[in-house]
């Protein structure tokens, strides 16, 4: 009883929370509350790439400083921002087939034994006989088939930050991107390490150089809501042995 309260309990602070959302479009994540800001507001602190160049006030062309015309843009140090290009096209097909079979037959037959089997046969009812007194056979097959097909494509640009810097010069990224359209908030998430090499000179990186890298695009608000099974119905498909 006490269990079937607390279950209960639990369902209405549930519905509860969702109907708090009924009628209003899903909230934005503060931009302050993000690993990127953090890393803003420290920037560029405890690392050798993070040293800020000498500042050289004679005018030059040449000049290698960041802000320079020929100067290398490139995100190197914490705080910096660069973009992940995610351009994923991915097919797969995978197929076997299984296919084996077993046969087999025994007999056996007493056709003469010093005359046993005809008087054996002279008390056995018609068409019943001892000279083929066992006669046995067996046969099994399988067949199996099974193929597998997946096809996925997405393609995203998408602003990372550098959040730190490992000890071995490796860049660690953050990014994340929230565009809401009427009552649905669709989000993409992008983390990874990155080497500063890898980054372009438009200061770029693609997806399949991040290492470690985690992409998550989804949403929340209605549409996803109604794609979503009921709680009541989650727990009876975890609960229900068949």
């Amino acid at each position: 009883m006490r269990n079937s309260r607390l279950m209960f309990l639990l369902l209405a602070l549930s519905a509860c929370a969702r109907i708090q959302d009924v009628g209003q479009a899903p909230d934005f994540t503060p931009p302050q509350a993000t690993t990127e800001a953090n890393a803003m507001m420290t920037f560029g602190l405890s690392s050798e790439l993070s040293a800020a160049p000498v500042r050289n006030d004679t005018p030059s062309l040449w000049t290698g400083e960041r802000g320079s015309l020929l100067g290398d843009r490139r995100a190197v140090q914490r705080g910096d921002i660069l973009t992940v290009v995610i351009e994923i096209d991915d097919s797969a097909s995978i197929s076997n087939s299984t296919d084996r079979s077993r046969s087999g037959s025994e007999s056996l037959s007493v056709p003469d034994f010093v005359g046993v089997p005809q008087r054996v046969d002279e008390s056995l009812p018609d068409g019943a006989t001892l000279s083929s007194a066992v006669n046995l056979n067996s046969s099994g097959s399988f067949a199996g088939d099974g193929s597998v097909s997946r096809n996925e494509q997405l393609e995203l640009r998408i602003a990372a930050t550098i959040v730190g810097v490992m000890p071995n010069g490796v860049l660690s990224i953050q990014g994340s991107q929230e565009v809401r359209v009427n009552f649905e908030l669709r989000e993409l998430l992008v983390s990874g390490f990155v080497r500063p090499e890898d980054i372009s000179r438009q200061n770029e990186i693609t997806y399949d150089k991040l290492a470690s890298a985690r992409i998550s695009y989804g949403g929340r608000g209605q549409i996803t809501d109604v794609q979503q099974p009921r709680i009541g119905q989650q727990v009876a498909d975890i609960v229900l042995p068949f």
